[in-house]
């Protein structure tokens, strides 16, 4: 969103009702809650929800894989260990 556009939503914001206000939040949280999902996703959630599968739809996960270090870990593989202590 461009600066000044932003800019004036906010200049809006400040302006409204406390009502008017209330319309907006909700309107945000839908916004935030859909984020990240496909239109598909979310129908199929909201559907698995209703169904009361689900008791609530967290926001969806932002990859951070890339974020991570390695670390150097000395002696055998873990995969060794793993393997050694369910024998």
């Amino acid at each position: 969103m461009a600066q000044a556009t932003l800019n004036r939503v906010l200049e809006d914001i400040r302006n409204m009702e406390l009502t008017e206000l209330s319309f907006v939040e909700r309107a945000v949280q839908e916004r935030l809650e859909t984020a990240g999902y496909s239109p598909d996703e979310w129908s199929a959630l909201q559907a698995l929800l209703q169904a009361g599968l689900l008791t609530e739809i967290k926001p969806k996960r932002v990859n951070t894989a890339g974020e991570r270090r390695l670390i150097r870990v000395e002696g055998k593989p873990i995969s060794e260990t793993i393997v050694e202590e369910r024998r």
